[in-house]
Parts: C-alpha cells; sequence; structure tokens
C-alpha cells in the first residue's frame, strides 16, 4: 500500500521531490455522548468498529483501520452554535521518508509539531495550524489493512491505544543511518497508557 521511498544519495541527500500526502485518511470527534454518537455512525455510514471499548471507538467503512474515531470525554460543555467536538484531521503520507522529511522541512519554516507518536497503526507528528485547528500527519505502519486492523485488536493495543512517543529527527537520522522503514515503524510495548494520561495537552 506505500510506496516505495526515494534511494538516498551516497551523500545521503534526498532527491528534492514535492511531498505530498495521499490521502486524508480520518477525523477525531471528542463528545460526551459516547454512547449516542458510536451506534449514530455506526448506522448512518454503516461503519463496524476495528476497536471499541467504554471510551474510545476506532470505526471504518473501508479498508482503512479508522475513519472516524470517537473519544468519551465526560464532562465537555455542550457545544454553543457554531463550535463542536472535532479534535483533528489525519493526512497519510506514503513512507516514512516521506512524513519524517517533511518534518524536517517544516522545522526550517520554524513549525514545530506538538506531538509525534507511534500509535501501533501508524507513526504519527500533531501540529496545530494558526487558528488552533489539530493536524495529524501519519504513516501507515502495515503493509496491508487487514494487518492494521488485526493490531487494533491485539490485547496489547487495548491496555495502549495511545502508543509510544517519539523523537522525528531521531527516527529520520536512524533511517539515514540505513535502518529499515519495516524495523523503525514497530511499535514498541510500554505496557498501560490511558486516554486520560496519554493525550498531551496540545
Amino acid at each position: 500500500m506505500n510506496a516505495t521511498a526515494p534511494i538516498l544519495s551516497r551523500t545521503g541527500h534526498e532527491p528534492k521531490a514535492k511531498l505530498v500526502p495521499s490521502q486524508i485518511a480520518h477525523f477525531v470527534l471528542y463528545t460526551k455522548r459516547f454512547a449516542e454518537m458510536v451506534p449514530w455512525y455506526k448506522t448512518v455510514f454503516q461503519m463496524h468498529a476495528s476497536h471499541e471499548d467504554e471510551n474510545l471507538a476506532f470505526l471504518t467503512y473501508d479498508y482503512e483501520h479508522h475513519r472516524v474515531a470517537i473519544v468519551q470525554v465526560p464532562h465537555m460543555k455542550d457545544p454553543q452554535d457554531g463550535v463542536a467536538g472535532f479534535h483533528h484531521v489525519a493526512f497519510t503520507y506514503r513512507s516514512l521518508h516521506d512524513l519524517l522529511v517533511t518534518h524536517e522541512r517544516l522545522q526550517t519554516h520554524g513549525i514545530r509539531p506538538y506531538w509525534a507518536v507511534n500509535h501501533g497503526p501508524t507513526t504519527s507528528v500533531y501540529f496545530r495550524d494558526p487558528d488552533g485547528n489539530r493536524v495529524e500527519m501519519q504513516v501507515d505502519n502495515f503493509d496491508s489493512a487487514e494487518e492494521g486492523i488485526a493490531f487494533c485488536r491485539l490485547p496489547e493495543f487495548a491496555e495502549n491505544p495511545i502508543g509510544v512517543d517519539f523523537e522525528p529527527a531521531e527516527l529520520l537520522r536512524r533511517l539515514r543511518a540505513g535502518e529499515t522503514e519495516a524495523a523503525l515503524k514497530v511499535r514498541p510495548n510500554i505496557g498501560p497508557r490511558d486516554l486520560k494520561s496519554g493525550f498531551p495537552a496540545g
């Protein structure tokens, strides 16, 4: 599913290519009406869950491990007119190389992420736009959608549906040093991490 990353030159520099997302992957909703929202999206879009517990649902209708994620936030205020619980939109890149080189390019413009995390199904870097909207840039960690969905059903994912933080610059250094994308995308097992404490303030 992912395109092959460009071959590095002997100096370690990548070709000057325009690296853009391959698709919009998903969006995330925060809600205090979790028990109503999940069945609503399942019914309206004929979705099923690749992961679902009492606080988090990953819903999909096709090959993607989730097109919509719904997060239970019990103490949210009711939205005022024109305000809703939209959390972020995600853009998928073709390779880990493309994602990390994009991060490097943005650093030169003073645009820095507030979070970088290997979720398991994806390796992701999160930014805020000038209005404060959250934007996720991600790469799929598995070669097939079936493998990504299977990971979401593992006990390791159930105990840690958030993921493991990483440093993008360090991952790019390791990639340029010769480590494979497949090895770098494997999520380490750090044990439990819950929704309440796992998400950064950003």
